[in-house]
Formats: C-alpha cells, structure tokens, sequence
C-alpha cells in the first residue's frame, strides 16, 4: 500500500519512512505542501497520508481540503504537529484528518494509530 509522508524536516520523513518500510508500506514523500499536493493528484491508490500542519507552500490544513474536497479521497490521514493546541486538533479533524500526532513522535503510538485507521490486526 503506498502511503505520503509530508513534513519539511528531512529527519522526521527519514524516521517515517524507516519505520513504514519495515511494515511493507510504499512510501512516496514530499517536503512541502505543494509537491504534496502533485503527488496526491498523481497517485489515486494512495492508501494513506501523514502531513505536518506547518509546510511551505501549501500546509498541512490545505492539503487535507484538497484531497477531501477538490480530489474527493476517502484514505486516512493523520496530521503531525509540534502544536498540541485543542483548536488545530479540532480544525483538522473537521476538515477530514481521522487522527492527530504530536511531535516528538512515538512510532509505536504511530504505528498503531497507523494500522487501527487501515483495520489492520
């Protein structure tokens, strides 16, 4: 299954891809938004995104209107952020975002948000 990985830290796309490999993911990445947004309107078997809130571009709040609202997937997205604040939470679950991380990153939590949102045991 391919999954997007979209954050501006190198690092944090090395760490996620590193991790969703090992789980058998095909992983397709982007450091901003815009290539983001390429990528989606480019590859309709995406069967997952993780985003970062804060991208150049375009950031991770346009990207989820953009697949639901212009693109009309259905996949799971989870958003990463440094900001743990209730209103960005709230603002991207209800644009179409099924799950919220903060940064620094647990993989295990992940992982398992990962594969609970794709039913997988």
């Amino acid at each position: 299954m391919k999954m997007l990985i979209c954050d501006d830290d190198p690092m944090t796309i090395r760490a996620l891809e590193f991790q969703f490999k090992k789980e058998g993911f095909e992983i397709l990445k982007a450091l901003n938004g815009r290539d983001a947004s390429t990528i989606l309107s480019e590859n309709d078997d995406i069967g997952i995104m993780i985003t970062d809130v804060y991208m150049p571009y375009v950031n991770g709040m346009e990207l989820i209107t953009y697949a639901r609202n212009t693109l009309h997937r259905i996949f799971p997205i989870i958003i990463i952020s440094r900001a743990n604040l209730h209103d960005s939470i709230e603002a991207a679950l209800g644009l179409g975002a099924n799950a919220y991380a903060v940064k620094p990153l647990n993989l295990g939590e992940l992982s398992a948000k990962v594969n609970k949102l794709l039913n997988v045991n």
